[in-house]
């Protein structure tokens, strides 16, 4: 019987390491560097089950690690300007969830949004994630690989403000569209168009082509996803990786991006076998002024400086970095 327990006791203990191994392998690391409290979201995808945690408050300058199981899918997003309506439900000017709670509860989030979306341990038992704008934009975001072992695990994010940018057409601003923008739409849920949905006679690679506005998001953010098959660009790939993800990030050349985060290295951030070679940022195109971003023309504007061979870099060529909120 003594035999049997020493025997026992050693794999049962190994059993439950093996467990809790499978059960939390990966972790999110969410912070928090924007100059007002954001309400993070998180949403499993189908087939997936919704995490212990599926939204909170996070102030400014705090963090929150956030355990996760091996094989997960789903996304995570920064709800913005949250409180408390006459009857008591919470709810969120930007990127509510809708179960009008702090927690989610298997609620996404309402576009426009800037999404952080994972498939954790999938083919190749790789890691694949990406930044959206494709259901719009309302925050800075920035996901960083941490301890990778395999794919090429770079950065990828949207690190500049695009709200003050937005175009007419697609600003979503405070005091019914009069104060200052604090999310832009996406085309598609501006207009409802199919060749902005790439729905309909639009639902393939070939006839879903990018747009002048698809182009504004791709242009500021060239890892981003900007419309539904900007797949070649826009999803990376790593394994065995604790990710970080942070809201409002500085934008910052490769040098500060070092003494921010001495845990990176060279060929952490550069390394592409995942996709082609792109910039974090377009330092060309960090803020649209506001005569561009203002007028009705804007698409028109678009048109006509592509139509003199001109790209939209060169339409964006005088620009601020400014940070968020």
């Amino acid at each position: 019987m003594d035999r049997l327990l020493v025997i026992t006791i050693p794999v049962l203990s190994l059993l439950a390491l093996s467990l809790l191994s499978e059960v939390h392998s990966t972790s999110f690391k969410i912070v928090n560097k924007c100059r007002r409290t954001v309400w993070p979201g998180l949403l499993s995808g189908a087939n997936t089950a919704q995490l212990p945690t599926t939204g909170f408050a996070l102030p400014s300058g705090a963090s929150r690690t956030v355990p996760l199981p091996r094989s997960w899918s789903g996304r995570i997003w920064g709800r913005t300007l949250c409180g408390h309506d006459s009857q008591g439900r919470f709810a969120c000017v930007t990127a509510d969830c809708g179960s009008g709670k702090l927690e989610c509860a298997g609620g996404g989030a309402k576009p426009p949004a800037t999404l952080a979306e994972f498939t954790l341990n999938g083919a190749g038992g790789l890691d694949f994630y990406d930044v959206s704008l494709v259901d719009g934009y309302n925050l800075p975001m920035l996901v960083v690989a941490r301890g990778g072992k395999g794919g090429g695990c770079s950065a990828t994010g949207c690190l500049v403000d695009l709200n003050g940018a937005c175009p007419a057409q697609l600003r979503v601003a405070t005091g019914n569209g009069t104060g200052r923008g604090v999310a832009c739409r996406s085309a598609c849920e501006a207009f409802g168009d199919p060749q902005y949905c790439c729905s309909g006679a639009y639902s393939t690679p070939d006839t879903c082509q990018p747009s002048a506005y698809s182009l504004f998001f791709k242009n500021a953010c060239p890892r981003s996803y900007s419309y539904a098959y900007d797949d070649k660009t826009s999803t990376y790939t790593c394994a065995g990786a604790d990710y970080i993800i942070i809201f409002c990030p500085l934008p910052y050349t490769r040098d500060l991006f070092f003494r921010k985060f001495g845990f990176m290295s060279q060929k952490v951030l550069s390394a592409r076998k995942d996709s082609v070679q792109l910039p974090l940022v377009n330092k060309t195109t960090m803020y649209i002024m506001s005569k561009y971003a203002s007028g009705a023309s804007f698409s028109g504007l678009m048109r006509a400086r592509y139509a003199r061979g001109f790209a939209l870099s060169v339409l964006t060529s005088v620009m601020v970095l400014r940070p968020y909120l």
